[in-house]
């Protein structure tokens, strides 16, 4: 009877737990340097798209979000990061401290909603560095408004008022209830991680000691409020003084972060990067910038794997046609050596998951067009290494998925000869 009691408990917790897995098991997750889903390897190639919200809050225009979703998810792309904020200004999301427009989250909601039913994972991030669509800048000025003195935008990062500020506009994005899937979103398994900024620069500290007091600060406040989804700080990779790497890996100058000690937070859950050579290295030749570019991303997935010990995602890259003598080649280029890095790194066991262009656009968007926006069914030789890189992943995450498998079934089986050789052995006494 007292077995037959233990038995069924131990039935009952393993119901239990097999419930709370479906619960909480589309969620992406981390287990050391990689991403998992289920138990597997997760690969994250993508995309940026940081209209989405934007064009989705006029209804006649969310045909726009449905079909770059579609082509997205048809060439094998499985991520899109985009904002969740906007910041006054018109058609602001938040036009004052805590006061929303209310059509503009439900063109959110859409998105969140259009990215779950073709299979796309969201990156959300919080809030801008620069002042397009509001950014640090609005923030501060919402202070000043308020009577704070406050002399420069980099005081965002230490000006309580505007913490406060952004603590509750990360509370109200993290409890949206979402009006068409009716999920809120810190449950949503859509949501692939939340990102702090979009860029954080604090050039009147080069020491990277303001960033890293803000990012410690803001990802404890968003892991209090939602422990489940992922978390990245939206860094752009830039080494500070203090590291080994800083001299002979920027691009020539700093903007107040450092790649290592930002990533070792507590509650960031991976790395990020941003690659932009013909921005960074305006003046030299396509082949130096490639040359820049193989160098950079070298160092950043060596870091994350042997310090950081942390997934690394490349969160933006891209190649402009309005870079002086552009050709689709030079791009191609790019794009070439940005996946074979990656590529290389999941093949090994290392740290590097994934990479999202910067941008897909899709039909009927010429006013948004950036010099670095990826059209599909305009691009084909580019398409053509898009998709590539998407069949090789997911090929990838099949073969180790198979191989774990298999482990399994071998670790399985190896227990059970060694009961029946157990049991057979105490027959025989």
């Amino acid at each position: 009877m007292v077995r037959t009691t233990i038995v069924g408990v131990f039935v009952i917790f393993l119901l239990s737990q097999h419930l709370q897995t479906q619960v909480v098991g589309d969620l992406i997750r981390t287990r050391g340097l990689h991403f998992e889903l289920q138990g597997n390897r997760f690969f994250a190639n993508g995309f940026n798209a940081y209209w989405l919200m934007y064009i989705a809050s006029d209804p006649s225009q969310r045909v726009k979000v449905s079909n770059a979703f579609r082509e997205a998810s048809s060439h094998g792309l499985t991520v899109a990061r985009t904002w969740a904020f906007n910041d006054g200004g018109n058609n602001a999301l938040q036009y004052s401290p805590g006061s929303y427009n209310e059509q503009m989250f439900k063109g959110l909601d859409f998105v969140v909603s259009e990215a779950r039913r073709y299979g796309i994972r969201l990156i959300l991030s919080f809030v801008n560095n620069y002042e397009n669509f509001g950014g640090k800048k609005q923030y501060v000025q919402w202070a000043r408004n308020q009577g704070q003195n406050i002399g420069s935008d980099d005081e965002f990062f230490t000006n309580n008022v505007v913490k406060g500020y952004y603590k509750n506009h990360v509370k109200t994005v993290l409890t949206r209830y979402n009006t068409i899937t009716g999920v809120v979103y810190k449950d949503d398994p859509t949501i692939f991680a939340w990102e702090l900024m979009n860029e954080p620069r604090c050039p009147s500290d080069i020491s990277g000691n303001t960033i890293q007091a803000w990012i410690t600060e803001m990802a404890a406040h968003v892991k209090s409020i939602d422990s489940n989804h992922l978390l990245e700080a939206g860094l752009e990779g830039f080494y500070g003084p203090k590291s080994n790497s800083e001299v002979q890996t920027n691009p020539g100058f700093q903007v107040g972060t450092d790649f290592i000690s930002n990533n070792q937070i507590p509650g960031i859950d991976f790395a990020t990067l941003h690659s932009y050579p013909d921005q960074w290295l305006p003046s030299s030749t396509d082949q130096s910038q490639l040359q820049f570019l193989n160098k950079w991303l070298d160092a950043h997935i060596q870091d994350a794997g042997n310090i950081i010990r942390k997934p690394l995602l490349l969160t933006e890259f891209g190649k402009s046609w309005k870079d002086p003598g552009y050709s689709s080649s030079q791009r191609d280029a790019l794009f070439n050596t940005v996946y074979l890095k990656i590529y290389q790194s999941a093949r090994t066991g290392g740290a590097t998951a994934g990479g999202l262009f910067w941008q897909l656009l899709t039909e009927g968007m010429d006013t948004m067009r950036d010099g670095y926006e990826i059209v599909l069914n305009e691009a084909p030789s580019t398409t053509r290494i898009i998709s590539s890189q998407c069949k090789m992943l997911r090929y990838l995450g099949k073969l180790l998925a198979r191989d774990r498998n298999i482990a399994r079934l071998e670790k399985a089986k190896a227990i059970r000869e060694a009961e029946q050789a157990g049991g057979t052995s105490g027959n025989r006494n």
